[in-house]
């Protein structure tokens, strides 16, 4: 009976990690979306944040909603920050 016992928890150990694999990915998906709608957000925190995540997302795409993004900014710091990640797309692009 004991062997019985250890046989359910260890598939139910197994079925909450996938569960939680599954959630985790459900909800960085989201995040993901958010940050890139984020970048133009009344809220310089969420601006930060979308620019943080578009610096791990080079391509032209990303370089296109920069370049639109630093000419509508106009808190200086996260303009320049912008400019910054601007540049380095165009360089990784070439």
């Amino acid at each position: 009976m004991s062997g019985r016992r250890a046989s359910n928890g260890a598939a139910a150990v197994t079925v909450g990690f996938l569960g939680g694999l599954l959630l985790g990915a459900f909800a960085w998906s989201g995040q993901i979306r958010r940050s890139r709608r984020d970048l133009f957000s009344k809220s310089p925190v969420r601006r930060f944040a979308a620019l943080g995540y578009l610096s791990g997302q080079p391509g032209l795409d990303s370089a296109r909603l920069l370049t639109d993004y630093v000419g509508w900014e106009r808190h200086p710091v996260l303009r320049r920050r912008g400019e910054r990640l601007l540049r380095r797309m165009q360089t990784h692009l070439e």
